[in-house]
């Protein structure tokens, strides 16, 4: 790692990976910022691009080819990568700490480190789910499940979805599609797989305009996938295991029961629990309160993008493209406070284009809306939209490559 010969004036640290900070890093190292000594505080090395992770629990991407590597990234910035998981903030001191004990100083502090999903309140959810993020462990989870498909192919197997908004709709047709294949190959029914998808509203996708949810629900119910509307999970228990697999019973608060064998939870997003005590000013979810500089309400020198911020005066759907929109104007008012000078406001868009893939190489384009209140038509299955989107995902990707 270069040297940075300037003296440092000013530490500016970022705690997360996320689509934000990794634009963020990609600038620092195309403009420089002399006398800037920059941290990335990151609990792993490297980081998932969320819009290629149902391609690639589909089987149509590697993982290296959907996960941004930060080491060259940091490198090409100057700055210092600190593999750490941070459990609490030091405002009155301006530190991070760490779970190692370590301890950064910064002057100015920037967070992006998405959400996780809302569990607490169900009973089971936490010991027993599949949480969609940390994203690394979600794979890990799915890397198991599809090799103990792969090698007992002639057993039934159930899968549970909770959470029916886009993310929870995209896994559920990505992991049809991966696992049918296995089953294909194996020369095995695809009746021996069953996916259930629950959602607390009687709408899939409450974002999207009703053409986009109308699709949705019936490429879902056309794919065999069991929908489940209308429909609270309460509590998730085991039951005693039938032979070696684990069997757990879904209970709704309609007295519905479904068993299966994995749950994996897509449901609404909050913060981790540091963050709700660290003194920054939060919403009910403990989202920090940011004006539309990024910059946090309460406390000057904290800024936060990406799913762990709610923009106060601009409120938008917890999705990715948002996050990746930040990461320039966040980067403008980050050099902006380092150098003194008054930091510009962002507004983002109301609407933005969705190519949700269908898990078979094709995908419908929606538009989202930040109160789902209007929209357009919506284009049906296509290969031709799923091509488009590939080559998105893979452009955003290439710019964090080769460094």
């Amino acid at each position: 790692m270069q040297q940075n010969t300037q003296p440092i004036i000013k530490k500016l640290v970022l705690i997360g990976g996320g689509h934000s900070h990794a634009i963020v890093m990609k600038m620092f190292g195309t403009k420089p910022l002399p006398g800037v000594h920059l941290t990335l505080i990151s609990a792993a090395s490297k980081t998932a691009y969320s819009g290629m992770l149902p391609g690639h629990i589909a089987g149509f991407y590697s993982h290296d080819e959907c996960h941004i590597d930060l080491q060259p990234l940091t490198n090409f910035a100057q700055a210092q990568l600190c593999i750490d998981t941070v459990v609490a903030l030091d405002l009155k001191n301006n530190k991070v700490l760490c779970a190692s004990g370590l301890a950064v100083d910064f002057d100015v502090l920037s967070i992006d480190i998405g959400s996780t999903p809302a569990t607490i309140s169900v009973s089971g959810a936490a010991e027993y789910a599949i949480a969609a993020k940390p994203v690394s462990q979600l794979l890990e989870h799915w890397r198991e499940l599809v090799e103990a498909v792969g090698k007992n192919p002639h057993e039934p197997i159930s899968i549970a979805i909770a959470g029916g908004g886009a993310g929870g709709v995209e896994l559920a047709l990505s992991m049809r599609s991966r696992l049918h294949q296995i089953l294909h190959q194996a020369q095995q029914p695809i009746q021996n797989l069953e996916i259930h998808l629950f959602q607390r509203g009687q709408k899939l996708m409450p974002n999207y305009h009703q053409s986009a949810r109308h699709q949705i629900q019936q490429i879902l119910t056309e794919q065999g996938i069991k929908l489940h509307l209308g429909e609270s999970v309460c509590k998730i228990a085991p039951i005693t295991p039938k032979e070696t697999k684990e069997v757990f019973e879904i209970k709704c608060e309609s007295g519905l029961k479904v068993e299966c064998n994995k749950i994996f939870w897509v449901t609404q997003a909050s913060a981790p629990e540091w963050l709700k005590t660290s003194g920054l000013g939060t919403n009910e979810q403990g989202f920090i309160l940011v004006e539309d500089t990024l910059q946090s309400q309460t406390h000057p020198q904290v800024f936060a993008s990406g799913d762990i911020a709610t923009m106060v005066n601009h409120p938008r759907p917890k999705a990715g493209v948002f996050a990746v929109r930040q990461g320039k104007p966040l980067f403008e008012n980050l050099q902006r406070i380092l150098l003194g000078k008054p930091l510009k406001p962002y507004k983002p868009q109301k609407q933005y284009l969705s190519l949700i893939g269908t898990g078979d190489k094709r995908a419908i384009s929606a538009t989202g809306y930040a109160y789902a209140t209007r929209g357009y038509f919506t284009l049906p299955p296509h290969k031709l939209l799923w091509c488009y989107k590939d080559w998105i995902d893979r452009r955003f990707m290439k710019g964090f490559r080769n460094f």
